[in-house]
């Protein structure tokens, strides 16, 4: 077995007791497969955490008290090496649990309420040393009609896994199409960053890399995008027109890009550094500051373009960064509602 396959297999109990979700077990699992001193690095307001019980216990505790029968679902598992000898596995799909509490404030439903994840673990002698995890915090606010923010210009919805149903890699690693593939999404990157420095959006050559069917699938606030039209309107250009200088921050950055065959991956911790000097995006008033901001990513080739590209982002920090208090516009919206617990009956009454 090579040493991503490897990696896979020692995150998979993880993953299973994640799906049939126990304290035990997922205590268990996570205690066998990070090292002692493993970093979480997570969503605002999660932030940093060490070791694998104060995980647990600020992040899946409250979650389960809140969705009593919480689920994971991966429909991504890929592996590979970075260009800086680091190996990682990368995760994503998303959790799901009839909301029945209140969790980070957010109003319980009693319906099923979805919030979708990426998570990537860095591999040291067979350990994992650090886990970067984003949740898609504001997706589950929208779900309780909690969102305290401007509406998403893409499209709010249940974001899929792979149209080719096998983004959970089980075939022996590829070294050679997993680097191929990194670097098509790393030679595609450095032709977007053209624009809009050196010149108009046809400088950086889109139609040679994405697929005409091509599905942008963004995290919520900003929504997903169809095409490249659908990508360009309810993303790129409200981006850029807010934050111009994309791309002048590079040499502050350290980049992490990862392949395994026809899917490829990166993090930074953060991706971006850029100022917020115009207006457009997500509805923010150009505050003239600089934000760093976290972003983990998949995407997926098909006949040699990019049909698929999932894109999560640390949307909440980049507010806090801003000097918007999301969690704060939020307990002032539920001041008229009722956080107390949904007593949902069993269904079998008469």
């Amino acid at each position: 077995m090579d040493r991503h396959a490897h990696h896979k297999a020692l995150l998979a109990p993880l993953r299973a007791a994640l799906y049939d979700f126990s304290e035990h077990g997922v205590r268990a699992a996570l205690s066998d497969v990070c090292a002692d001193n493993a970093v979480f690095r997570l969503a605002h307001p999660l932030g940093e955490i060490h070791g694998t019980d104060a995980f647990f216990e600020q992040t899946f505790a409250p979650l389960v008290d809140a969705w009593p029968d919480l689920e994971r679902r991966d429909h991504i598992v890929v592996a590979g090496t970075d260009d800086h000898g680091h190996d990682w596995v990368g995760c994503g799909g998303y959790y799901l649990g009839v909301a029945l509490g209140p969790w980070l404030d957010i109003p319980p439903t009693g319906h099923i309420t979805h919030m979708r994840f990426h998570e990537f673990c860095r591999f040291v002698d067979g350990k994992v040393v650090e886990m970067q995890s984003l949740w898609d915090i504001p997706e589950v606010m929208m779900q309780a009609n909690a969102w305290p923010m401007a509406p998403s210009l893409g499209r709010e919805w249940h974001i899929p896994g792979p149209a080719t149903q096998d983004g959970i890699i089980t075939k022996p690693s590829d070294e050679a199409a997993g680097e191929q593939t990194k670097r098509t999404i790393i030679e595609m990157l450095e032709k977007m960053k053209r624009h809009p420095s050196t010149g108009g959006p046809a400088v950086m050559e889109m139609d040679r890399y994405w697929h005409p069917k091509m599905s942008w699938y963004g995290p919520s606030a900003i929504g997903s995008g169809r095409g490249i039209a659908g990508f360009r309107h309810w993303h790129q250009i409200p981006f850029l027109n807010a934050m111009p200088d994309r791309g002048k921050e590079r040499a502050s950055l350290t980049y992490h890009f990862f392949g395994e065959q026809n899917y490829a991956a990166v993090t930074g911790w953060p991706n971006m550094i850029q100022t917020v000097s115009d207006d457009g995006w997500m509805g923010i008033a150009p505050a003239g500051r600089k934000i760093a901001m976290k972003s983990l990513d998949f995407w997926r080739i098909e006949n040699g373009l990019i049909r698929e590209n999932w894109v999560m982002v640390d949307v909440l920090e980049a507010f806090q960064q801003l000097g918007v208090d999301v969690f704060a516009r939020l307990r002032e919206f539920n001041k008229a509602r009722n956080l107390g617990r949904v007593d949902l009956p069993d269904g079998m009454e008469a």
